[in-house]
């Protein structure tokens, strides 16, 4: 326990230090939001990276995919590594970058408003990420807080608080460097620590070899006189399979706290690093968590929940609750470090959504008052530093609804996360990326596509989840692109001039 103690003492201590350090940085809404778009390549790569995978993937995604799929579940870190971080990387990086520049986009909703010409675009979409960010945040704090538990015997609630609160005062204070710099700092510690993990489970079972023999021996769930299906190359079930897959991995390319990290990358040369780095942590470290939640069957059946159902979410804390000491240890402070990156990265983006998007709409204002014709800088200073106070304000706000719904949470980690994942990817994935890139985008698409994935969302949940909500997150997202294609071509076009004089930054 004294070890425990000490480095978890010392990691929240280094989080809070950089916060403070950072401080001075976060004074304007580009500092705060952006870090002034001037952060290297290396700093991107660990906050998306860190921002990518955190407790809901270690703990719900991979007890729960790992129980069902056995080691076939690796693919699904292939999938997270190739698809949502070397593609998106090559795909979104320096188009996002240069046309949110060019426009001066601070946010994604901001993204839609001008890129789109249509201010209601832009509150719509910062309501549908408020909205929906909200039970993704609430699915990391169950995650980590399960783990926490196990490993200090501290009651859940006390966990989400903690957590809430240390979240909270670094990112307040430093803003979105400050995130950055952590994220560094904490996925170095998730890089070691899952391959740590991995060993320290394995051995507990004789090495690898013999682990992958005991899976093959395990019989399969729909007919126990057959063996073999959970250490197959494709698992029991590959169609179901591959929508985790999907919605894991491209799902990335439509959530607003990860594109944003390509708003303020510093130039072209910090993209190629990016890239890779992204890439190879990507393949560690979610490849990692679902190859170790792949093993879960042979540490025994988890608990039954009051409505009969597994509890996926005890599987992996029931896997390491028999590790050494020290092993814990590194588990707990892996997964602090996953949760914090990206609950700093969510409460930002909501509450830079909900400052600049719903509160302070009009761009003109951001300048200040001008007085015969001439900029009143001090209006224009106290506007700025009114805006960093409401920032912070709401990130509180946001913090504390989040919070109130992991204290009672009301499913799995991993439906948590497809409810948020596919409304949020359905809504934004397509229109974002093809605008990006096709001039001919119409704004009835993006209307079309927002209430596409929105509506088949909520939908399903008011059904019951006739489908389960990790495959109709990934239908949400395909057929986003097939709602802004065809309703594109039927619909009237944007303005020429306008649209031209937008992508005029890809020629510069």
């Amino acid at each position: 326990m004294l070890i425990k103690v000490i480095l978890t003492v010392i990691f929240f201590a280094i989080t809070i230090g950089i916060g403070i350090y950072s401080r001075r940085q976060a004074n304007s809404v580009d500092g705060f939001v952006l870090g002034g778009r001037s952060v290297g390549g290396w700093l991107t790569a660990f906050a998306y990276g860190t921002n990518y995978f955190s407790a809901v993937v270690f703990v719900g995604y991979a007890g729960q995919f790992g129980w069902k799929y056995g080691l076939s579940s690796s693919w699904i870190g292939v999938g997270n590594a190739i698809i949502g971080s070397l593609l998106a990387w090559m795909i979104l990086g320096r188009r996002t970058r240069l046309m949110t520049q060019a426009i001066n986009s601070r946010t994604m909703p901001d993204f839609f408003g001008t890129r789109y010409n249509d201010q209601n675009l832009r509150i719509a979409a910062s309501l549908i990420a408020f909205i929906f960010l909200i039970p993704y945040t609430a699915g990391v704090y169950k995650g980590v807080s399960a783990l926490f538990e196990m490993g200090f015997g501290i009651p859940y609630q006390y966990c989400a608080i903690i957590m809430a609160v240390l979240t909270a005062i670094y990112v307040i204070l430093g803003g979105y460097r400050a995130t950055a710099m952590n994220d560094f700092v904490q996925g170095i510690i998730m890089l070691f620590g899952i391959c740590a993990v991995i060993a320290a489970v394995l051995a507990s079972k004789g090495g690898l070899v013999e682990a992958t023999q005991a899976m093959a021996a395990i019989p399969s769930d729909a007919n126990p006189a057959v063996n073999g299906e959970f250490a197959s190359i494709f698992g029991p079930d590959p169609w179901s399979l591959l929508g985790v897959i999907i919605l894991t991995s491209l799902g990335t390319w439509g959530l607003p706290q990860m594109v944003g990290k390509f708003y303020s990358i510093n130039d072209e040369s910090a993209i190629r690093r990016g890239t890779i780095i992204s890439t190879i942590f990507a393949l560690i470290v979610a490849g990692g968590c679902y190859f170790l939640g792949g093993f879960g069957r042979l540490f025994g059946t988890p608990p039954t929940l009051a409505n009969g159902n597994l509890d996926f979410d005890a599987i992996v804390p029931g896997m390491l609750s028999m590790m050494p000491d020290v092993i814990i240890a590194l588990v707990v402070l892996l997964v602090l470090s996953a949760s914090m990156s990206t609950l700093a990265g969510l409460v930002l983006t909501s509450s830079s959504t909900m400052t600049l998007d719903l509160i302070y709409r009009d761009k003109q204002s951001e300048t200040g008052e001008v007085e015969g014709g001439k900029i009143n800088e001090a209006v224009s200073q106290k506007i700025e530093q009114r805006k960093v106070l409401i920032l912070r304000v709401l990130i509180v706000f946001f913090i504390a609804i989040s919070l109130l719904i992991a204290l009672n949470p009301p499913t799995f980690i991993a439906q948590l996360m497809g409810i948020s994942w596919g409304a949020l990817a359905g809504a934004f994935l397509a229109p974002f990326m093809l605008g990006l890139y096709w001039k001919g985008v119409t704004r009835a698409s993006v209307w079309a596509c927002f209430v596409w994935g929105v509506g088949i969302t909520l939908i399903n949940m008011l059904l019951g989840s006739p489908i389960s909500s990790v495959n109709c997150g990934a239908i949400a997202m395909v057929g986003g692109i097939v709602v802004v294609l065809i309703v594109s071509l039927v619909t009237p076009k944007m303005n020429k001039e306008y649209v031209n004089k937008i992508f005029a930054c890809y020629k510069r």
